[in-house]
This record gives C-alpha cells, structure tokens and sequence, in this order.
C-alpha cells in the first residue's frame, strides 16, 4: 500500500494559491508546524529539569529534534514517508503544559470534571484549532489544516477519554475536539494506531530513554559507576518494572540491564573532561543505533520489504529491545526524577499550576487576546474552564514562573 489522494486531505479545503507547485503536501504540513508558535515554546519547557538549571542538559524542543531526526531516517527505512514521521515526531509533545507530565497531572486534576487534560489530548486540539493558520468558512479554527495522514500520525493514542482498547489513563481526543477526530480517522480500525504514529513512538522512547541518561551523567546526577552496584541497581529494576515495563518479569529486566553494560557503551566513570563527553555522545549513538536497528530487523521479518504505512503493519518491538530501553529510563527516573529534592520541587510546580488556573478564573481579562474571545464564547462554565485549561497548557516554564509571581 502508498499513500492514497485521501490521506493528503485537509481538514478545510485551500485556496490553489496558498499552495506552491514544488512543494508537496507532506512536505508542507511539516514546514507549518516547524514555523508554529507552538513549537518555539517547547524550547521553554521542562524535558525531566526544568530549562535554565544547566546548560547542557534537553528540552521539550531540543528533545521534540532529535526524536524527529531518529524518526525520520527510521521511518523512510520502512517506508513511510519521511516528513509524515517528522511532522508526527516534532508534534508529539506540543501539548505538554509547564513542568512536563507535572503540570499534566495538575491540569489533569484541575480538570477532571470536564474529561481531564492529557497532553495528546491536547496536541490534537493545537493542531486542529488553536495554532492559528486556516479558518472554515463560518470563521471557526482550523489550525495548522494538516492531511490526515499526518494527523493521524501524530495521534499516539487514537480514542477517547475510557475509550482504550486496553487499560490506561492515557486519550487522544477531548469529546468537543471528535468531528477532526473521526474525520481523519475514518476507515481506520477502532483504536489501531497509525504505523506512523508507532514510528513516532519508538522514537521518542528510544530519545528520552538514552537522552535522559546522558543528560543524568553530563549533570553530575548520575555516577555511571553505580549501576554496577547492587544497591542501586536493585532501585532502577524496582522502578522498571513498576513503572515502565509491568509485564516483564524482574530477571528480565535485569538481564536487560547486564546487556547494555556488557556492551561497554556506558562509561565506568565520568570526570567532565572533553574526551568523556566524547564518550557520552558514543553512547547515545551506538544505544540508539541498537534500539532501532533491532524493530527494523523483527517488523521486515514480519512484514517483508514493502512500504509500511497508515494501517496495513504494525511496528514489530522485541520484549528484550524493550526491556533494555526500559531499564534506562528506569535509571533516569531512579538518579534524577525520583530524588527528595525533585519530589519537593514537583509539588512547587504542581501549586503554581493550580494557583495560576485560579487567577485566570478569577480575572478571564488575563487571558491571551484570541483566548480571551474563545472564553467570550463559552456557552458554559465547563467551556469557559477549558479555555482557562488552553491558556495555561500554553505557558512556557519561565512564563508560567514569572506570572505566579506577579500575580500570586
């Protein structure tokens, strides 16, 4: 299968003249997003530390750019198209609020009566109505108007709030953002990810997982010598397998985590000199190298050499390349996120979320001009909260920071 004149529609039909004749369509729903505001304010916001506590460690955007450049190469190896998977790739955390999945789960909670808040959930809402570039013809937004190939893509996970085909939290649509959602999903199987969607996906596991390690040793965070210490390692398995990979079995992930060090790509020891960091960068490439290759490999077993694309294949991932990505994600979370003084720090960003909600509830004359008339607009107070929920999903770390500040 290719990709089909279906998959280039747009959401709103355009004017011939907005288009360029060499330029495809693909090609131009990334060049859109790359140019969105929405994208610029992720190099503001927290990837695991919030942006400014060191110079070197990732951001949403910096991050959002390297899944993108994994994604992209790895999703042409199997055939997609490659700006398909860039577009999904540098969306995917759009609509993550300040601090990350901290301030999710505060807007999740603060949001709760009506449908929640849930960064993918509102990734699609961005794209389809509040980044501003197209209109229908009755004035309502369309956002960026991307293909529904490409939307499709970008939908992690493809049903709504209780929806899912099996247990999670986790949604890709609120219930007043359904009409997009059904139409660029119609005639895709109930709660069957895009095979794009699952490119973009292992990507960003591959990323963050190998990324956030770096990142750990570079910041003096993580002692590489410790995970060869039982006492340590014993943590980094406990979090694994209550957090990252609960139907693997302990031994499992153990075995994961002497096979990544028997590879010798992590360092024995870390002193910030140059021909250390030199070493760090080693790393991420050969890691990131073993993850993809090792999904190429077993999904071209199942499903031949063919183009792979929407929904005739799924993205084939070994228990044991999984495993191992989630021993390293589990290590990042043990030394970094799950520290006393990070736990305490969350619980700082998670009152500011909340206070700032407030005060936007209190004075709605606060909000952003085009917010402001959407909130004008609000038929209810559950309407008028989400818009609220909008303005403060928006805020960037500093921005968020400085206006707790001044107004509470």
């Amino acid at each position: 299968m290719t990709y089909t004149a279906g998959d280039r529609e747009r959401w709103v039909a355009e004017d011939p003249a907005h288009k360029r004749a060499d330029r495809d369509d693909f090609a131009r729903d990334r060049a859109r997003l790359v140019h969105s505001a929405s994208l610029r304010r992720l190099s503001a916001k927290t990837q695991v530390l919030q942006p400014g506590s060191d110079d070197f460690i990732r951001n949403r955007l910096t991050h959002s750019l390297e899944v993108a450049q994994i994604g992209r190469e790895f999703g042409a190896a199997l055939g997609c198209d490659a700006d398909v998977v860039d577009t999904a790739c540098l969306a995917h955390d759009l609509g993550h609020p300040p601090f990350g999945h901290n301030g999710e789960t505060a807007l999740n909670a603060i949001a709760s009566e009506i449908g929640g808040f849930e960064g993918n959930a509102q990734t699609l809402r961005i794209l389809t109505r509040l980044e501003p570039k197209r209109f229908h013809a009755d004035g309502r937004p369309a956002g960026l108007n991307l293909t529904r190939a490409s939307l499709d893509a970008t939908t992690k996970y493809p049903w709504a709030r209780g929806e899912s085909p099996s247990p999670t939290p986790k949604f890709g649509v609120y219930a007043g953002d359904l009409p997009v959602f059904e139409w660029f999903r119609e005639g895709a199987p109930a709660g069957q990810r895009a095979f794009e969607a699952e490119v973009m996906d292992w990507s960003d596991d591959v990323a963050y997982s190998v990324h956030d390690v770096e990142d750990a040793i570079a910041s003096g965070r993580l002692d590489p010598r410790l995970l060869r210490s039982g006492v340590d390692v014993d943590a980094v398995l406990d979090v694994a397998t209550a957090t990252y990979a609960t139907d693997l079995s302990r031994d499992a992930l153990g075995e994961a985590l002497e096979r990544i060090l028997a590879t010798d790509t992590l360092p024995t020891a870390y002193a910030s000199t140059r021909a250390d960091l030199a070493h760090l960068k080693d790393m991420t490439s050969r890691l990131i190298g073993r993850f993809v290759q090792a999904v190429e490999v077993a999904t071209r077993e199942r499903h031949g050499w063919g183009e792979l694309v929407r929904h005739e294949a799924d993205l084939v991932v070994p228990d044991a390349t999984r495993a191992e990505c989630a021993v390293l994600k589990a290590t990042a979370a043990h030394f970094v996120m799950n520290v006393v003084e990070r736990v305490e720090l969350m619980a700082g960003e998670r009152d500011v979320v909340a206070d700032l909600v407030a005060a936007y509830r209190h004075d709605p004359t606060r909000l952003d001009p085009e917010l402001r008339a959407d909130h004008d607009a609000a038929v209810d107070d559950g309407d008028a909260l989400r818009v609220v929920i909008d303005q403060v999903a928006s805020l960037t770390d500093v921005r968020a920071l400085h206006l707790h500040r001044q107004w509470c």
